[in-house]
């Protein structure tokens, strides 16, 4: 549907007043869930198109900024949003921290809420199940000012920061070729996601260029529930074909190979040495034995995501983000779990 409706015909449709609708594209606290839940699907079933000059005078009055991370337990995304509000902060904004939980449906919701105009601007990083980005199309086309961070949409024409994930995963993995590791596994939540696709290419290459062979059965893709992660791991460790080493792609599956170890007889590092992306540095040197991490830059991802976004906000007749793809770079850290004292 090329036109689109406006608010009163949307009030029509749905047999509200203007002002329930209005309030509950808003979000209001005075309309009920369901009602809300009703409105935001009749307005995308019928293409509600916005006033733009209301939209015009509720311009920058809002005040806030939107952060849509995959989970808030991580500390990599914990520390993203410290690094972004460091900076918004000096600009009298504020954070609306939205969490995915790395569903695809509950990211499409929370994105059609704030199409209606509850933040100025968007961080975000998708979910581990988004491949259709339809309406992250939407949004942007919108002209919404949207940054994208870590996990990415390289279709979508905006900037995006990253860590150098391909020679990071290289190094990691040529690390524990020259620790004495010949069976390496790579362990992922999501084959669909940008890091997780340039982390496995920089752990292909640096097995081919050590005349190693990548093994399917090395290749472990986990899920979002820990007891299920712990098994399956666990029960890798124990087959034949078992690994020497581990390269883990996130930080909660190499926590989870720990507690898998602890299942089975083997020793880490003598048996298996791991190195894992990591950004929570004081349980890293924590763990027994400690362990070599790929730590991500978190905060700088979150004050350059932040800065960008105030220098558009703030500034009148900014031009639209740049397509662009900024790097911030990882740095590897050596421990226990590598090096056999």
């Amino acid at each position: 549907m090329s036109t689109g409706v406006n608010l009163k015909e949307l009030a029509a449709e749905l047999k509200l007043s203007p002002s329930t609708v209005s309030r509950a594209l808003n979000d209001s606290y005075e309309i009920s869930e369901a009602t809300k839940k009703k409105v935001i699907s009749m307005a995308e079933k019928l293409n509600y198109q916005p006033n733009p000059f209301a939209r015009s005078l509720r311009e920058n009055k809002s005040k806030t900024i939107a952060v849509v991370i995959p989970e808030r337990m991580s500390s990599f995304f914990s520390k993203v949003v410290d690094g972004i509000e460091e900076i918004t902060q000096q600009y009298g904004y504020h954070l609306l921290v939205y969490s995915t939980h790395e569903d695809v449906d509950r990211e499409k919701r929370i994105v059609n809420l704030l199409m209606n105009g509850r933040a100025d601007a968007i961080v975000m990083s998708v979910s581990s199940q988004t491949s259709d980005i339809s309406h992250l199309t939407r949004l942007h086309e919108r002209g919404f000012p949207l940054v994208f961070f870590d996990r990415i949409c390289t279709d979508i024409p905006t900037t995006k920061f990253i860590t150098n994930d391909y020679d990071s995963a290289y190094e990691g993995t040529k690390h524990l070729i020259q620790q004495g590791c010949r069976k390496i596994a790579f362990l992922m939540l999501s084959k669909e996601l940008s890091i997780t696709k340039d982390r496995h290419r920089g752990y292909l290459d640096a097995l081919s260029h050590a005349g190693l062979s990548p093994e399917p059965g090395l290749n472990l893709t986990c899920c979002q529930g820990e007891e299920e992660n712990i098994e399956a791991i666990r029960q890798m460790l124990q087959s034949p074909d078992r690994p020497d080493g581990i390269l883990s792609s996130v930080e909660k599956l190499a926590l989870a190979t720990y507690h898998a170890v602890r299942r089975t007889d083997l020793k880490i590092p003598q048996d298996l040495k791991i190195v894992s992306y990591f950004s929570n540095l004081s349980i890293a040197g924590l763990l027994t034995p400690s362990l070599t991490t790929i730590t991500q830059p978190a905060f700088s991802i979150g004050e350059e995501c932040a800065k960008l976004l105030m220098k558009k906000l703030t500034k009148p007749r900014q031009p639209d983000l740049p397509n662009q793809l900024i790097t911030v770079p990882s740095k590897i850290t050596m421990r226990a779990s590598t090096i056999v004292v």
